[in-house]
């Protein structure tokens, strides 16, 4: 598990106000109800992102984290895993989580991703989408590099790519990875999936945060501030290079 009830999403080092914040329902490509959570940035933009939460699902941590991309000035949807199997309902510690992931299909959350990026370039302005998961959601990020949305890039933390070596050939669109050098994952891991993504004329970019254990995106943990803030940097940063231009 990345983040508990007690986890909260470190801030940006752009704070703009934000707008229009709340609960959302989208429609999944075959009929289902997708719990999501939107939030905007009050004087507009035409940069947007999709969350892909931990194995959590939508999570309190996720909706303030729709927050704060908004005062980065990012329109951003935030969207649950779980409307096939546990229909709508809080995804807090009582949540029995582990048995919902095991019936996840990543088809299915590929199509509940397009849902939200469609949802996403219905609003005013917005030029560019983009993904950002962690952990179970990093992974799920990354392969949407594969999954045809048109997106400017994908974004991961704590992500585990060999779960996904088999889309390398069909991945198209820019990747970042941020690594925790203490996570279960070894580095080494992260960057040869890199070597290979790059191999096949997609830029990947890995950034390793070497004394940071996993899930350390947390302001709970004062002792990462220094790794929250410039994760924060390397996302925005990605996202502004990235993001059309014209």
């Amino acid at each position: 598990m990345c983040y508990g009830d007690q986890a909260r999403s470190p801030a940006p080092p752009v704070q703009g106000p934000v707008g229009e914040h709340s609960d959302l329902v989208l429609t999944s490509a075959d009929g289902t109800r997708v719990a999501a959570y939107h939030a905007h940035p009050a004087d507009g933009s035409s940069k947007a992102i999709v969350v892909l939460p931990d194995v959590r699902g939508l999570h309190p941590f996720y909706k303030e984290l729709a927050r704060q991309f908004a005062e980065a000035g990012l329109h951003l949807v935030a969207i649950d895993y779980f409307g096939r199997t546990a229909g709508f309902g809080a995804r807090d510690e009582d949540f029995p989580f582990r048995e919902h992931v095991e019936k996840t299909e990543p088809a299915k959350i590929t199509e509940d991703v397009g849902a939200a990026v469609a949802w996403l370039r219905q609003q005013a302005g917005v030029r560019s989408v983009f993904t950002v998961g962690f952990c179970f959601g990093g992974t799920q990020s990354w392969a949407q590099s594969a999954a045809g949305h048109g997106l400017a890039g994908c974004i991961g933390f704590y992500g585990g790519p060999q779960r996904i070596a088999d889309l390398v050939p069909l991945m198209r669109v820019p990747l970042l990875m941020l690594a925790a050098g203490q996570d279960v994952t070894p580095v080494e891991t992260v960057e040869a999936f890199a070597g290979q993504v790059r191999a096949r004329g997609v830029p990947a970019e890995v950034h390793v945060f070497p004394d940071a254990p996993h899930s350390f995106f947390d302001r709970a943990f004062a002792e990462h501030r220094d790794a929250c803030a410039e994760a924060w940097q390397r996302m925005l940063d990605f996202i502004d290079r990235h993001s059309r231009k014209d």
